[in-house]
């Protein structure tokens, strides 16, 4: 078939969708994060509980789709590209850490924050103006965002050096 098929662009088109579709979202997380933050309360929780959502139930699997694609491009290029040449293998090695941090890491600790946005998007538990200073939800949002933010960049660090393997090739 080779790189200058019909069917090979075809299949490089959904692979450049896939990752500007399934990653994109990741990318823009912070930002939705920040109008979250703005607006505290119910209102905040519903940006934060969204944000979530669509990466966990639409952007994930379309995130998924990204290697299948590659791979086939391999399959397809008549030899153009292989599996042993180094910017391939080290593009599955970045994207397989990529999938390892988002699970071990981050989707972890974003969904801790929708649960600690909730319960003082709740109320105050009775009793607890007699405490004193704000909820011990309120630091853990802190510790947590600045977390998610640390992650965050890591993880758009491990993207861009991926799109830097696809498009420089680096040792081909």
């Amino acid at each position: 078939m080779g790189v200058g098929s019909g069917f090979y662009k075809f299949i490089f088109l959904l692979h450049i969708v896939s990752v500007i579709a399934g990653f994109g979202i990741t990318i823009l997380a912070p930002f939705f994060g920040e109008e979250a933050k703005k607006r505290r309360g119910k209102e905040g929780l519903a940006i934060a509980e969204a944000t979530v959502s669509v990466i966990t139930t639409k952007a994930e699997y379309i995130i998924y789709s990204v290697p299948i694609w590659g791979i086939l491009l391999v399959l397809l290029s008549d030899d153009a590209w292989k599996f042993s040449q180094a910017w391939v293998s080290i593009s599955f090695l970045l994207y397989a850490a990529f999938i390892g941090v988002v699970h071990a890491v981050h989707l972890p600790n974003l969904k801790a924050m929708n649960v600690a946005m909730a319960t003082l998007a709740a109320g105050p538990p009775p009793g607890a103006a007699a405490a004193g200073g704000p909820p011990p939800q309120v630091a853990e949002l802190e510790a947590r965002g600045k977390k998610a933010a640390a992650v965050g960049m890591a993880l758009n660090l491990l993207l861009l050096l991926i799109l830097i393997m696809m498009i420089w090739k680096p040792g081909l």
